[in-house]
């Protein structure tokens, strides 16, 4: 019979130090041992990235971008060497590579790059070999073989994607949690875990601010079927399991409750109402890669309206020398940035089967004297713009409502 292929994913804090590569080691050798081919995906140790951004930070306030992948990709490089040397002092053969050496193909969008094409031939070699394969998360190359990093979280991605190449059935995504809870549990003690949750819920609780996952790695699961499990590196109960919709029976009418406040609400007054108009902003951003979130265009007025939406406060510096040649080109000259602000939202796809959401969300807000500067909502989520000072309470409060 055919060994099974085995993908997992170790995150930062899980190759933290020496003693939790060799904890990692120790796990990964109870797989190897029952005959499986074992592929590892791991991140930088602890918070190395983070350290590496405040060493070029020392030097420039707006480094190259390629330079800064390239010196961000080296993080990883460090933790699967350790965690190759740890399993080779345990009797487990393993080799360990990097993006550019498996070619993990990508865009070239420096910072965050999207993967085209993952060459399994060098996995396929070490695993006929017997050993396991550790691969860096987080990057890839491009066609003119620069290095590239597919942007904050992009291990889980890279597990992802490795996990479809290789026509794995599960990726196992090995954290500091248990799972994915309805809530953060170091906010809301009583959150509780999911056993299984759908892919739309979990892509929109990783878009919103659940730390859990990427994005982008639950697009990729959900694209290619892998089953991503969730679960905590530090003991060896079952977590999480993300899949697909049909395969769960009972949905909750919420399954999480969120809030992001990396973000920053832009307003632009006085913009002549006619076609094109908002069309050419957001023409202009997208070039600049910034990622649009909540819109609200008001009812127009004597001919003029009010144009707000959301960005990542990270993208204001590209963004906002857009922001204000347009509103001096067609509104009243000014744009507001209020960089105060929280986004907090309710998600689940039994929303679809259940009246009476928003109206339960409006009144736990309101029962804390949390007003709602703006309202996002889709057929699984809804989503409330309220000042960053509230974004606790309105959790607790929402949590509260919908869960108990």
């Amino acid at each position: 019979m055919e060994s099974r292929i085995i993908v997992q994913k170790y995150g930062g804090t899980s190759v933290g130090d020496t003693q939790k590569i060799k904890n990692v080691a120790n796990r990964i050798q109870k797989y190897h041992e029952k005959g499986e081919k074992v592929l590892v995906v791991v991140s930088a140790m602890g918070h190395t990235t983070d350290e590496l951004v405040q060493l070029s930070e020392q030097i420039s306030k707006n480094p190259p971008r390629r330079e800064m992948d390239m010196l961000l990709s080296t993080g990883e490089q460090v933790s699967i060497a350790l965690l190759a040397i740890a399993l080779t002092e345990i009797g487990v053969p393993a080799q360990s590579f990097t993006g550019s050496q498996i070619k993990l193909m990508t865009d070239g969008n420096f910072s965050n790059a999207k993967i085209e094409m993952i060459d399994r031939t060098r996995i396929d070699e070490a695993f006929a070999q017997g050993k396991v394969a550790i691969v860096a998360g987080f990057q890839g190359i491009d066609k003119d073989e620069n290095i590239v990093t597919l942007g904050r979280g992009g291990s889980d991605t890279s597990a992802v994607a490795l996990a479809a190449a290789l026509g794995a059935d599960e990726c196992e995504i090995y954290t500091d949690v248990d799972g994915v809870y309805t809530a953060d549990p170091r906010k809301i003690p009583n959150a509780k875990m999911h056993k299984q949750i759908t892919y739309e819920e979990m892509l929109e609780l990783a878009s919103l601010g659940a730390g859990v996952l990427h994005s982008r790695s639950v697009e990729l699961g959900m694209n290619y079927n892998v089953v991503i499990h969730v679960r905590s590196s530090f003991h060896d109960r079952p977590g999480t399991l993300v899949m697909s919709e049909d395969k769960i029976m009972e949905k909750m009418k919420v399954s999480g409750v969120t809030s992001k406040g990396d973000q920053a609400r832009v307003t632009i007054a006085d913009v002549k109402d006619k076609p094109g108009i908002a069309a050419e902003l957001f023409t202009q951003l997208a070039k600049k890669d910034v990622i649009v979130d909540v819109i609200v265009q008001s009812s127009p007025r004597n001919g003029i309206n009010t144009i707000s939406f959301t960005i990542s406060k990270k993208d204001i510096p590209s963004a906002k020398p857009l922001i204000e040649s347009y509103a001096k080109d067609h509104g009243n000259g000014k744009a507001e940035i209020d960089e105060e602000i929280s986004i907090v939202s309710a998600v689940g796809v039994g929303m679809k089967s259940h009246v009476g959401v928003a109206a339960t969300m409006f009144q736990a807000l309101a029962s804390k004297g949390i007003n709602i500067e703006m309202i996002s909502t889709s057929e699984i989520k809804i989503s409330c713009v309220i000042k960053q000072s509230q974004a606790e309470d309105a959790v607790k409060s929402l949590h509260s409502a919908f869960i108990g």
